[in-house]
């Protein structure tokens, strides 16, 4: 390949991972035509993007970006996957298509995240965190938890002695009707 080929494309990986911050590299080789295709479908229908392209090329189009360690030691063609809501969720979309029988030939190869490159293991255990609307969720449930509690415990005494006055209402209902208890 001619040094201007190679800097053509190095260019085109560039642009096209501009603005990617985090990634998942996987190896597609040994997948058929077909599964390809419907791979690329079905992470298209997820907002995520499949790039195929030789480590050493875009080694060179990632240069000095946070993208830079994923390529790092490896060789040969890799798949780039980026995209969706947050990085969490494109791992565990990633794991979960290797459980796919059709797709067991897509291996990971790790990947990157705030600039810190993952291991397949580690990308693995980031796959069960929970995501960014499980983690919103859970914060919002600690702030709202102590609010909750001082509600509950306002509520408390007014509650005790709202039912005490009905107590005693029903008592005193009961003993004008001569121990009948009141129609409501």
């Amino acid at each position: 390949m001619s040094k201007t080929l190679k800097r053509l494309i190095t260019e085109e990986i560039k642009q096209r991972l501009s603005g990617v911050t985090d990634a998942v590299v996987v190896n597609v080789i040994g997948l058929d035509s077909l599964n390809t295709y419907n791979l690329r479908r079905d992470l298209r229908k997820k907002g995520l993007s499949l790039l195929v392209v030789k480590s050493s090329l875009a080694a060179r189009a990632t240069e000095g970006t946070s993208l830079a360690p994923a390529f790092e030691g490896s060789s040969g063609s890799v798949a780039v996957v980026y995209g969706g809501e947050d990085f969490i969720s494109l791992a565990k979309e990633m794991v979960a298509i290797h459980k796919k029988p059709e797709y067991e030939k897509v291996e990971s190869r790790g990947g990157v995240m705030d600039g810190e490159k993952l291991s397949p293991e580690k990308l693995k255990e980031v796959a069960k965190w929970p995501n960014r609307v499980g983690q919103i969720s859970l914060l919002l449930g600690q702030i709202l938890s102590p609010g909750a509690q001082l509600l509950s415990q306002i509520n408390a005494p007014g509650g005790a002695l709202q039912s005490q006055f009905k107590k005693l209402s029903e008592k005193a209902a009961e003993g004008k009707d001569g121990g009948e208890p009141a129609a409501s």
